[in-house]
């Protein structure tokens, strides 16, 4: 995996942060122990909007917004009315790897993240530091995302609420898998696996962050006293993200999973992109990534394995009643 960073230290690197255009920063008047890391990519008013509910929450955080490369004047209008947010403004898009520029500039012990549709629920994040402090071996806690208006349960968070991975000796239910945008991490674990790879740009982008997380013997849980509101952007490309998040496990499985899981993943990974249409494009760029895949595979060992075989046949028991 790309070294944690790195796009923040080498010049005209793609992603590298224009440092000229960043107003100065003004530190909370606490000592804040977490830090808010939120990614945004043309759209201006949305991510006003979350930002305007996150500078009022009365958890002591700081803020870093991470602009990737967006062309609707996001970033001047964050500079005008959030002179106080530390903004990074991505030379080109990189996907989900932008966080790892906000990771870059935090200097507190903990990272929750968001997107720009949503925000956290004041009280949740001084929630969050007490969970990690008591918890030391947990590396990260995933929130409950609330939808909409009328706060409407998120099906994935309703998913980890019932994992059957349990939740003893942790401070909720074991995980293998979790949401970017509705995630506190250990700042140090987050360096520590890399962060996110730029190649996956984004869908499905933190399956191997779990997975390189669980290798190390922590574990991220579900905290279901946590909470994020979400109020999902229109502007979305839904076709676009089913063969990213194809395509993306994957490469994940050639990455980190055994070969049978790998071929399965491949295969599936085809019937997706012929049901959108795209096979000859998406298939070929996916079959060129496989020698990076293959170049730094490192396959997960027993334990975690029999993790991910008993949440799937959880799921599959699940998905038949």
């Amino acid at each position: 995996m790309q070294a944690f960073g790195e796009h923040s230290q080498h010049g005209a690197a793609p992603g590298t942060p224009d440092t000229a255009l960043h107003p100065q920063r003004v530190e909370p008047d606490c000592n804040a122990r977490i830090s808010i890391v939120v990614l945004t990519h043309n759209r201006a008013s949305l991510v006003r909007d979350t930002l305007e509910r996150l500078t009022a929450l009365p958890d002591c955080t700081r803020i870093v917004v991470v602009d990737n490369a967006s062309s609707d004047g996001t970033a001047a209008a964050i500079r005008r009315d959030f002179p106080f947010v530390e903004l990074i403004v991505s030379s080109s898009n990189i996907g989900a790897a932008g966080r790892n520029l906000g990771v870059a500039r935090v200097e507190t012990e903990y990272v929750a993240f968001c997107d720009d549709d949503m925000w956290w629920h004041p009280g949740s994040l001084s929630r969050a530091v007490e969970i990690l402090d008591a918890a030391p071996h947990v590396a990260l806690l995933n929130a409950r995302v609330v939808v909409g208006k009328n706060h409407e349960a998120d099906q994935a968070c309703e998913n980890m609420r019932r994992s059957p991975l349990g939740a003893r000796g942790l401070p909720g239910p074991a995980l293998v898998g979790y949401l970017a945008g509705a995630s506190v991490f250990r700042t140090r674990v987050f360096r520590e696996v890399g962060g996110y790879e730029p190649r996956l740009f984004i869908g499905g982008e933190e399956s191997l962050v779990a997975l390189d997380i669980l290798t190390t013997g922590r574990a991220l849980v579900y905290a279901h006293e946590l909470i994020l509101h979400h109020h999902p952007s229109p502007l979305r490309d839904s076709a676009l993200r089913r063969r990213l998040l194809a395509r993306n496990a994957a490469w994940v499985a050639w990455l980190r999973l055994p070969l049978r899981e790998a071929l399965r993943a491949t295969v599936d990974a085809f019937a997706v992109m012929r049901r959108e249409g795209t096979l000859r494009r998406d298939a070929l760029g996916m079959l060129r990534g496989l020698p990076w895949s293959l170049a730094r595979r490192r396959v997960v060992g027993p334990r975690v394995q029999e993790m991910l075989r008993t949440v799937r046949a959880h799921e599959r028991r699940h998905d038949r009643t």
